[in-house]
């Protein structure tokens, strides 16, 4: 029987084990996909949100804004892609002037940092290329561009080397309680043991809480699409823009992203399917209409990738952090800022299970700051050299991203190695340019095989199952002649 087993490895399931792990608790990771952060937390604006969205007083307040904070100092020791960008809310008539200065008042009041109202001319001065039709904007410097999945996958690495068990591909069938104390948690792989379990499930977590208790939530699927522009795009703004919040959510943004490339979206659909992350026209027409009232020279040709998300929103308004049942600990709803709050939601969920009888490390143990090599980033004389020493890294793999074959080798030794193509692409950005993987998969196939000892009829694009080889089409090798 484990301490803790954590259902879920989405941000919220990463950012628990990261903080049980490092107090030297014996955790547990289910995750029913093949890879960690397959859900919400890789389809997503990739924002850490400064906190002035959060209604004063709730936990999404809290947690946001402390998870900002801490968001900075994880990425910085795990060697996470971040960028402090800063925010602007713009306001293009009466309506918005005052809906804006009401998210300054709950910025100050949750504590969010250096907020400001500044004028037209301001907003211009600092962005050119947004409408000029904006009269007004809060500007909130706190605000930050992070790779969502990489943020994910650190943390989870992170809780793998202190001793965490990760299991994927193992699906949560059933909770059943024990006489004597605890958890006998029922998978697709067997059954498993612990004293206690978070429900960290994302847009199943109501599916989760009712195997051990009556229903008190209801998740409602909501879908959001974006587009993806190439990197040529990427300076069009500089800082995360946003339109006025409406009930369904913080509405259709344009930003630049960690990776140098710009995202624009996400429209609000509410879908009967959490699994549905189809693109549609109408949806994406709604999202390239509303960009433009921001920035109205968005160049959308040069799109490079269509996705759709889909968040956790609940019938509740705020996050869910409580008891289902003895031992059975919820954190449900974590719709936006779920990715901003994480690694504070994870650092209270632990704080919880302590208050409730966890034994764990009175000091956590320090987190060691990791490296990770990007060969693109490094100097001339430093490639040189890294060459000299692994030969290797003087093969591109990845012309649109510049990523090496000694970086795909390394990704496929890592303490949560990639099983899939997209796998790579999540670790390395092998396939996430220009191209999208057309000329780089084919490579990145015949590496993943070679190193993990897989044939490339093993090998899917993403998911489990989703493979792009079925067999052979010759047999024995012979010259055509």
């Amino acid at each position: 029987m484990v301490d803790v087993a954590i259902i879920g490895c989405g941000v919220i399931g990463a950012a628990a084990a990261y903080h049980l792990a490092r107090r030297a608790v014996d955790v547990l990771i289910l995750e029913k996909e093949n890879d960690v952060s397959m859900g919400t937390s890789r389809a997503n604006s990739g924002i850490l949100h400064a906190g002035y969205g959060a209604r004063p007083g709730t936990l999404m307040a809290e947690m946001n804004v402390r998870g900002v904070a801490l968001a900075r100092e994880i990425c910085d020791a795990l060697n996470v892609a971040y960028r402090q960008t800063g925010s602007l809310v713009l306001a293009f008539d009466d309506a918005d002037l005052e809906q804006i200065h009401g998210l300054y008042r709950d910025g100050v009041a949750n504590g969010v940092p250096g907020l400001e109202i500044l004028d037209g001319g301001q907003v211009l001065a600092m962005e050119p290329n947004l409408s000029p039709q904006v009269r007004a904007a809060l500007y909130a410097p706190s605000a930050a561009v992070v790779s969502p999945w990489e943020y994910t996958l650190a943390m989870a690495e992170d809780a793998v080397g202190n001793g965490a068990r990760l299991e994927l591909e193992t699906q949560v069938t059933g909770l059943a309680r024990i006489a004597s104390g605890g958890w006998r948690i029922h998978t697709s792989r067997g059954d498993f043991e612990a004293r206690f379990v978070i429900n960290a499930a994302g847009v199943q977590a109501d599916k989760v809480h009712e195997m051990a208790a009556p229903a008190t939530f209801r998740t409602t699927p909501c879908r959001g699409e974006y587009y993806l522009l190439d990197k040529s795009e990427g300076g069009t703004v500089q800082r995360v823009i946003f339109q006025c919040p409406t009930r369904a959510g913080k509405g259709v943004l344009v930003a630049p992203t960690v990776h140098g490339n710009l995202i624009v979206g996400p429209n609000a659909e509410d879908i009967p399917d959490g699994e549905d992350t189809a693109t549609t026209a109408q949806g994406l027409s709604y999202v390239a209409h509303a960009a433009r009232r921001s920035v109205p020279a968005l160049n959308l040709r040069a799109s490079i990738r269509n996705f759709a998300g889909v968040r956790a929103n609940t019938d509740g308004g705020d996050f869910i952090m409580d008891w289902a049942a003895p031992g059975l600990l919820d954190l449900a709803g974590m719709k936006s800022p779920g990715l901003s709050a994480a690694a504070a939601v994870g650092e209270r969920a632990a704080e919880i299970l302590r208050q409730a009888g966890l034994n764990m490390s009175e000091q956590a143990r320090p987190t060691v700051k990791k490296k990770r090599l990007r060969f693109r980033e490094l100097t001339a004389l430093q490639k040189e050299e890294l060459i000299l020493h692994d030969p290797a890294y003087g093969r591109v793999i990845c012309r649109c991203e510049t990523v090496t074959e000694g970086e795909i080798i390394a990704a496929c030794h890592a303490p949560i190695p990639p099983r899939s193509i997209d796998g790579v692409k999540r670790r390395t950005n092998a396939g996430l340019g220009r191209c999208q993987g057309g000329f780089c998969g084919p490579r990145v196939m015949e590496i993943l095989g070679r190193e993990l000892g897989l044939s490339p009829l093993e090998i899917p694009q993403d998911r489990a199952g989703s493979f792009l080889l079925t067999g052979r089409t010759k047999q024995g090798g012979g010259r055509c002649e």
